[in-house]
């Protein structure tokens, strides 16, 4: 029965954290449920924006004296650092919870320790439940950028069962259809930026914000990047005042990344063009691929991929699919890299 109960809560764990996604960067999103001495539900908490607190601080407010006796199922191991915050797994064991289940342990070693904290308490700590999802979920990226000291890069692409990003003439819109649009809407909405080259700001003068359906602007924007050296005009989009804007020289892909990591961007969205997106995948910085393919021909036209260090298919970049599903008419595949 308990380990239902942690499963379920776990879950709901998961769902809390995916609702603050994109908006704790530097800090990871994590969700926290609290569980009475019975195994009910009591709260439920995520954390909040840098400076607010974190998950179980929420949760552990909101529970009250109902939490002494109690289980908290957070998505990642309770900090054991003051920051910004003071240690979460000081705020557990003062508020007398008997058991701590999380997922994933912290990679971070300046705040690494919690469980160990909570065990010397006398709290019952376990790690691990649903941890594949929890790493494949909201905490990928921060994860990532843990452990490699680099944003997450997601590239996202529209084509053609063909492979064309547009057509000979070099018309684009549209290619996807309108749920699949809506979605790119969501998920940039859940970046902490976008990434384009000069070359597609010049040829589509896109907007790059996160927009609802009907044209309004989401609450929360991404920073808006721009990599390249060709001279954009200011009337360009990217310059209105709906998002910040930065743009970064160049265009080697490890550059703009650290530039990127040193702002404490966690989380990125390359939206190309395809000559941006070849030498990002070239040089290994592509951390999962989002594609939308659309029932469609064209037979001619630019690629969606241009040169990416590939000679021959041995040296192919070879993915693994996560996840294969319909957006409206179009095939929506997730997929990261295999070990190369």
């Amino acid at each position: 029965m308990a380990a239902h109960a942690d499963e379920q809560a776990m879950r709901t764990a998961i769902a809390a954290s995916e609702q603050v996604r994109g908006t704790t960067s530097p800090n990871p999103p994590v969700g926290c449920v609290v569980l009475d001495a019975d195994g009910a539900v009591v709260s439920i908490g995520a954390t909040q924006p840098p400076g607010g607190p974190h998950a179980e601080v929420v949760a552990l407010r909101a529970a009250g004296d109902r939490a002494a006796g109690g289980t908290a199922v957070v998505t990642l191991e309770p900090c054991a650092h003051t920051g910004r915050t003071p240690p979460c797994a000081d705020a557990l064991r003062a508020a007398g919870v008997a058991r701590v289940v999380h997922a994933v342990s912290d990679p971070n070693p300046q705040a690494a320790g919690g469980a160990e904290v909570l065990r010397a308490a006398g709290i019952d700590v376990h790690s691990g439940l649903l941890a594949d999802e929890v790493s494949g979920g909201p905490l990928r990226a921060w994860l990532h950028f843990t452990r490699t000291g680099r944003p997450h890069v997601t590239w996202k692409y529209a084509a053609t069962l063909d492979g064309r990003s547009a057509a000979a003439d070099g018309t684009s819109k549209w290619i996807s259809s309108a749920e699949s649009r809506a979605e790119v809407h969501r998920v940039r909405a859940r970046m902490d930026a976008i990434i384009v080259g000069t070359g597609t700001v010049l040829a589509d003068d896109p907007h790059l914000t996160a927009r609802a359906p009907d044209g309004a602007l989401l609450p929360r924007q991404p920073l808006r990047v721009v990599v390249g050296d060709r001279e954009i005009p200011r009337t360009a989009k990217v310059f209105d005042d709906a998002a910040e804007t930065v743009r970064l020289p160049g265009g080697d892909p490890t550059a703009v990344l650290t530039a990127l990591a040193d702002r404490g961007i966690v989380d990125v969205l390359l939206e190309g063009g395809p000559r941006l997106a070849g030498a990002f995948v070239a040089a290994g910085r592509v951390d999962r691929v989002l594609a939308y393919l659309a029932p469609m021909l064209l037979g001619a036209g630019p690629a969606a991929l241009g040169e990416a260090g590939v000679g021959s298919i041995s040296q192919a970049w070879r993915l693994r699919v996560e996840e294969t599903t319909m957006s409206g008419p179009d095939i929506r595949v997730s997929a990261v890299p295999q070990d190369r």
